[in-house]
């Protein structure tokens, strides 16, 4: 399984990004898709995850302004984030899980500053 994110970028507080991870090679039997971020000096955390059937949970930190989602039939999983905030700035990970392996693109810059 081979993972590619784009869509990262500097945004404005109060802003919006929407990063993609498009998935390919040995996708079938994939479970569960997410976003990771990892800020400087901070630890690597869940941001939000998507199951094969559409089951979404979200760190709190993120609840209510960001939105997880997967295109199935382009192997394409998203993230709006809406309401960008400075707190937000951090490297961002998707991964993915497919039977006891899991699988990580690499990371994509997320920059919220006025």
């Amino acid at each position: 399984v081979q993972l590619q994110a784009s869509g990262g970028g500097l945004a404005q507080p109060g802003g919006s990004l929407r990063l993609s991870c498009a998935a390919s090679g040995s996708i079938f039997g994939i479970s569960l898709m997410g976003w990771y971020r990892q800020a400087p000096g901070k630890q690597r955390e869940l941001v939000a995850h998507i199951t094969s059937v559409g089951r979404t949970n979200y760190a709190d930190s993120v609840e209510g302004r960001f939105t997880i989602s997967r295109n199935n039939a382009k192997n394409t999983m998203y993230l709006q984030m809406n309401s960008l905030k400075a707190e937000d700035t951090a490297v961002y990970y998707c991964c993915a899980v497919k039977g006891r392996s899991d699988y990580w693109g690499q990371g994509t810059q997320v920059t919220v500053s006025s």
